[in-house]
């Protein structure tokens, strides 16, 4: 079969396409035929030699941790799940799970079945950037009905998720954005958008329950004049949570960093709302596995609107 590689850290020109060995099926787990897979900033980090480098053992290295497609044939010990079904998931995190492949072996308890109604191409981008911003809103955040959340980088991929199951629990939703991606946030369910090139959060905003924190950094620290003394701050960006935590901790207030964890039950409940059209995902752009360099210069830009998917 075909495959993403690589066989050194590297930038975008260390993406090898190529044939690989097919994936041998193991107890527990479902041969999947991919539709499409995402692209998520953990991709190129890792592949560079950061992000989740350490946990992927030797190289070469097939790059990807979400995934659609239907399957193909399941191992021993697999009874929720038959061949024909269409699946999406984010598996074996922060391992490799080697999803940029035509056909790809996965733990049958970290995926969920799409029902109808359901776009495939979509839920290809919907596992990770989803479970992350459940998880950083509900189970870390503790997200209440009239809750006001402020969203940091609210037409991301996690933001633009974020905004919309804020929305879905009843909170108040305030995003930042530039400008030109107020129209789009705004559609998905902002009550107020910021422009954060000409405005400071912090100096227009306060009263925040909950920031879910997707830029880090500095702004992540200016952000925290926002919250009451209660509220909570969830910071995903790896690199810079350290020091967002620690000027959180100076100031009294709580900020938590997050890994986002593979979650069957979380992805059936997506996959609900997807169907129901409750929550859709903004496709930035497509491209065929084999033009993934193109994929990563892309993503490494910042300025995605939505998510980057590979088709197969």
């Amino acid at each position: 079969m075909k495959a993403i590689r690589i066989h050194t850290f590297g930038g975008p020109e260390a993406l090898v396409y190529e044939d690989v060995p097919e994936p041998q099926l193991k107890p527990n787990e479902v041969l999947v035929r991919n539709h499409a897979v995402g692209v998520n900033p953990i991709d190129w980090k890792t592949s560079g030699g950061g992000g989740a480098a350490a946990f992927i053992g030797e190289l070469p290295f097939i790059p990807g941790w979400e995934f659609c497609g239907s399957i193909i044939a399941c191992g021993a010990d697999v009874s929720d799940f038959q061949s024909g079904d269409h699946v999406y998931g984010f598996v074996r995190f922060p391992k490799a799970a080697s999803c940029y492949a035509e056909q790809v072996a996965v733990p049958a308890e970290q995926i969920a079945r799409l029902p109808s109604g359901c776009n495939l191409t979509e839920a290809a981008g919907l596992a990770l950037a989803g479970l992350t911003a459940w998880q950083a809103l509900f189970d870390h955040g503790r997200l209440q009905a009239k809750q006001r959340v402020l969203i940091l980088a609210a037409a991301g991929g996690v933001g633009h998720l974020a905004v919309q199951l804020a929305k879905w629990k009843g909170a108040t939703v305030i995003g930042s954005a530039s400008a030109a991606n107020h129209p789009f946030v705004s559609s998905l369910g902002c009550d107020q958008v910021i422009d954060y090139k000409k405005q400071k959060v912090g100096e227009v905003i306060q009263d925040i329950d909950l920031i879910i924190d997707g830029v880090g950094g500095q702004t992540g620290i200016e952000a925290l004049s926002c919250l009451k003394s209660s509220g909570m701050m969830i910071t995903l960006p790896s690199v810079t949570k350290d020091e967002v935590i620690a000027a959180g901790a100076a100031q009294g207030l709580k900020v938590l960093p997050l890994r986002v964890e593979p979650n069957a039950a979380q992805l059936c409940s997506m996959a609900k709302l997807n169907a129901q059209q409750q929550l859709q995902l903004k496709i930035a752009a497509t491209y065929p596995l084999e033009k993934a360099a193109d994929a990563f210069n892309d993503i490494a830009s910042g300025h995605t609107q939505g998510k980057v998917i590979l088709t197969l």
